[in-house]
C-alpha cells in the first residue's frame, strides 16, 4: 500500500497517524503542497483530483481521508481494535456522525484560520482584515463548543471509553490552527483532559512526530516567498476570503 501524504494536511496526518499507530504496513509517499507536487503530471497519473491523501493499494486508488480510514480500518479488521470503527451498529453510527460533521465545521474552520494566519499576508501582500481574523475566530470556537458539548459530552472519548477514529480525525483538526499559533485550549480543561488521552492512546512520540510539521506553519511563508505558485494560489484566496 503506497499513502501519498504531505503531513500539512489535517486529512494526511489522519491518514498517516491511524496507519502508524495501527501497524497497517505502507509506503509513505511524499506530496509538497507547497511545491505544487500536486499539479505536477506524475501525480496526476496518481489522482486526478490532485489533491492529497490518495491510497494506492494495488490498482485500486482511493481518494478523501475518510474513505481511506473506513477502507483501512475494515480492510485490516482482524489486526485493528475494534474500538477504532466499532462493529457495533449503534457505536459505528456515532463514529460516522462526528466523520459526517467535521468537513464544513471543525476541519474548515480550523483550516480557514491556519490560511488566513499563516498564508493570507504573503499570498496576497496584505494584512488580514481585522473583521474576516474574528470571524474566523468565532466560527472555530463555535466548532470548538460543539465538540465539547454534543459529541464529547462528559465521556472520555467521542464514543465511549476509548479512542476512534472519530477522536482522530479531531485532534488531528485542532492542531491545524494550534499550529498557526492560536490557542484554542485556552479556558478548556475539558478538551484538554481529551486531547492528553488521545495523545496517550496514540502515543505521544507519534502524536508530536506527526503534528511538527505543522507546529512550524509559521515558517511557510518564509519558505513560499519567492516561489512562483503564489500568483497561482492569489485567486483561490480573492475567492475565499472576498
Amino acid at each position: 500500500m503506497e499513502l501519498y501524504l504531505d503531513l500539512h494536511s489535517q486529512p494526511c496526518r489522519s491518514v498517516y497517524m491511524f496507519a502508524k499507530v495501527t501497524g497497517i504496513p505502507f509506503e509513505f509517499k511524499l506530496v509538497d503542497l507547497t511545491a505544487g507536487q500536486q499539479y505536477s503530471d506524475e501525480f496526476g497519473k496518481i489522482s486526478i483530483l490532485r489533491k492529497v491523501p490518495v491510497m494506492k493499494d494495488g490498482n485500486f486508488i482511493l481518494t478523501e481521508s475518510i474513505a481511506i480510514l473506513k477502507y483501512m480500518a475494515q480492510k485490516y479488521s482482524s489486526s485493528v481494535a475494534d474500538h477504532w470503527y466499532p462493529a457495533d451498529l449503534q457505536l459505528r453510527a456515532r463514529v460516522n456522525e462526528y466523520l459526517s460533521w467535521q468537513h464544513m465545521n471543525l476541519r474548515a474552520h480550523g483550516s480557514k484560520v491556519f490560511l488566513l494566519k499563516t498564508m493570507f499576508p504573503i499570498i496576497m501582500d496584505a494584512e488580514v482584515p481585522k473583521d474576516k481574523m474574528d470571524a474566523a475566530i468565532e466560527d472555530l470556537n463555535q466548532s470548538l463548543n460543539l465538540l465539547e458539548e454534543k459529541f464529547l459530552q462528559n465521556k472520555p472519548f467521542i464514543v465511549n471509553d476509548k479512542i476512534s477514529l472519530a477522536d482522530l480525525v479531531a485532534a488531528v483538526e485542532i492542531m491545524q490552527a494550534v499550529g498557526s499559533g492560536v490557542d484554542v485550549f485556552e479556558g478548556r480543561p475539558k478538551l484538554i483532559a481529551w486531547r492528553e488521552r488521545v495523545k496517550k492512546a496514540v502515543g505521544e512520540k507519534l502524536y508530536e512526530e506527526a503534528h511538527e510539521v505543522i507546529m512550524k506553519g509559521s515558517s511557510l511563508p518564509e519558505r513560499m516567498k519567492n516561489r512562483s505558485e503564489l500568483e497561482m494560489l492569489k485567486p483561490k484566496f480573492r475567492k475565499l476570503f472576498s
